[in-house]
């Protein structure tokens, strides 16, 4: 099925799925050069074991007619293979498409507190990974990502182009939002004035991915003000409560290195506390305390988000093709059977 605007309906009344299965009729040629060679082996050894009388006398004859157009039903047989394998459509038709689904908001802490190595890779890669994870099951809603540390960027706003989505995601880094610090209430802040709107209530929800480390920016107060237009935060706490972790630095000659405040080692520990209290400021908020463990957010995505209610997006005009494959397949079936039943003799 191929989406199209409304506005925009273009009737394209042939197409392939699978066009790269094309790159296949490489072998077209290779197969009748196989047919030549087959042909000039076989004349050869002919003339190896008798003269030219002899063999005709002692071998029925070949009609080298009937032998050439065998070899071309054999051909055109793989040509319709070939085809099969694109998945042709033609005869589209309109049709209306209804989605349904939820605005989800991922707020991934870039902070460089993000790149302790308590849980593996490292917490951000750890995020980024889970992050991935989710996105392989999300089916409908639509998706946007938030970066943030001492400032907030929208690297996606709401979209159901998971693949875009995964694209920038691999270019986050510590380096994204370009000021340090972290401010877990201005991000709230953000999706709520920027990306969220104050309909639909009850459909908005924020995954917060973060070690909870926030300087002063009211993370509470901000998801008070969440809880008030409706959405939900669900917050993912990764990194050591107890001991905490130092933050590793690399330097441009790939010296490791660990981050130091005024002649002492910074290290960093998981806020559960502050990140208990933002997710359950909003009716229905969850808090994930992963800190070091392991965590399946796509798992959680379907107890927590995909069971819930769904608002009704935007209908699509959508092209249907009717599916015909099966014309080629019943082709090259022919056209082996018919080259099967074709005798190379002479009459």
């Amino acid at each position: 099925m191929h989406r199209i605007s409304e506005d925009t309906l273009t009737m394209q009344y042939f197409r392939m799925i699978n066009y790269q299965a094309l790159w296949l009729l490489w072998l077209v040629p290779l197969l009748a050069g196989l047919f030549i060679w087959a042909l000039y082996r076989r004349r050869k050894l002919r003339t190896r074991l008798a003269d030219a009388n002899t063999i005709n006398y002692i071998m029925p004859q070949i009609s080298g007619g009937k032998r050439f157009f065998k070899a071309l039903l054999l051909i055109l047989a793989a040509i319709a293979i070939v085809i099969a394998l694109t998945e042709p459509g033609w005869n589209p038709q309109p049709e209306k498409v209804q989605r349904k689904g939820r605005d989800i908001i991922v707020l991934l802490d870039t902070s460089r507190s993000m790149l302790a190595e308590d849980i593996k890779p490292n917490r951000l890669e750890r995020a980024k990974l889970a992050i991935n994870d989710l996105l392989e099951v999300v089916r409908g809603d639509r998706v946007g990502l938030i970066t943030f540390a001492g400032r907030s960027v929208i690297k996606c706003p709401l979209t159901q182009d998971y693949g875009f989505i995964r694209m920038m995601l691999k270019e986050i880094n510590t380096e994204t939002t370009g000021r340090g610090g972290t401010l877990i209430g201005d991000a709230i802040r953000k999706t709520i004035d920027d990306v969220f709107d104050d309909q639909d209530r009850d459909y908005k929800d924020i995954i917060l991915i973060t070690d909870g480390e926030d300087q002063e920016s009211l993370p509470i107060e901000a998801a008070q003000k969440a809880a008030q237009i409706g959405v939900r935060v669900f917050v993912v706490g990764l990194g050591n409560a107890d001991q905490g972790s130092r933050i590793p630095i690399t330097d441009e000659q790939g010296r490791k290195t660990f981050l130091q405040y005024q002649r002492q080692e910074v290290w960093t520990k998981l806020d559960s506390k502050t990140l208990q209290d933002i997710a359950l400021a909003t009716p229905g908020g969850k808090y994930l305390p992963v800190a070091t463990g392991t965590f399946d957010l796509a798992e959680f995505y379907q107890s927590a988000i995909a069971s819930a209610s769904q608002k009704e997006l935007e209908s699509l005009t959508a092209i249907k093709y009717s599916e015909r494959f099966q014309i080629f397949l019943v082709l090259a079936l022919t056209l082996v059977v018919a080259e099967v039943m074709i005798n190379e003799r002479k009459n």
